[in-house]
């Protein structure tokens, strides 16, 4: 696959936002469910026409040989994209925990922690300075989009 220069250059530095990956995911998750439809109707077919067409001179468990074989690859391919486009939920789920919610929990456990140690020695808080709030980990919000649209986006602002 060639890139052009009309399109925004892919990297997986852009994947910094849970409504960038929520789309990402939907996406990859469509064009998967589409393709693994595809190959069920070449399946579908491939198994009409090898039963209408038996080759002569086949016995019966050779023609069901024969067409094990030209029809069980198709069958592992759907198989395969099926259960790929049900990893992109984990996808999500992963990075949701590992890049904002996880990291969240653990700087407001930091903060809390810290805030327990300055309490007793800062007596009446004369100058001290608040210390920065943190920020609830982010709701799934309805992604914005196809995902390469909001790359499109990032890259214009």
């Amino acid at each position: 696959m060639s890139r052009t220069s009309s399109g925004p250059e892919w990297s997986g530095d852009m994947l910094t936002k849970p409504e960038m990956v929520e789309a990402f995911a939907t996406q990859l998750r469509g064009v998967l469910k589409h393709q693994a439809a595809f190959v069920e109707d070449v399946r579908q077919e491939a198994e009409a026409m090898w039963k209408a067409n038996r080759p002569e001179g086949y016995s019966s468990f050779e023609a069901w040989w024969r067409h094990r074989w030209v029809v069980g690859p198709f069958r592992e391919i759907q198989e395969h994209l099926e259960a790929a486009a049900a990893k992109t939920f984990e996808l999500e789920a992963r990075y949701r925990k590992g890049r904002h919610e996880i990291p969240a929990a653990r700087q407001a456990a930091a903060l809390e922690k810290k805030n327990a140690k300055q309490a007793p020695a800062v007596g009446a808080g004369a100058g001290a300075v608040p210390p920065k709030p943190v920020s609830p980990p982010p709701t799934s919000a309805p992604a914005g989009g196809p995902f390469l649209d909001l790359v499109h986006r990032e890259h214009s602002a």
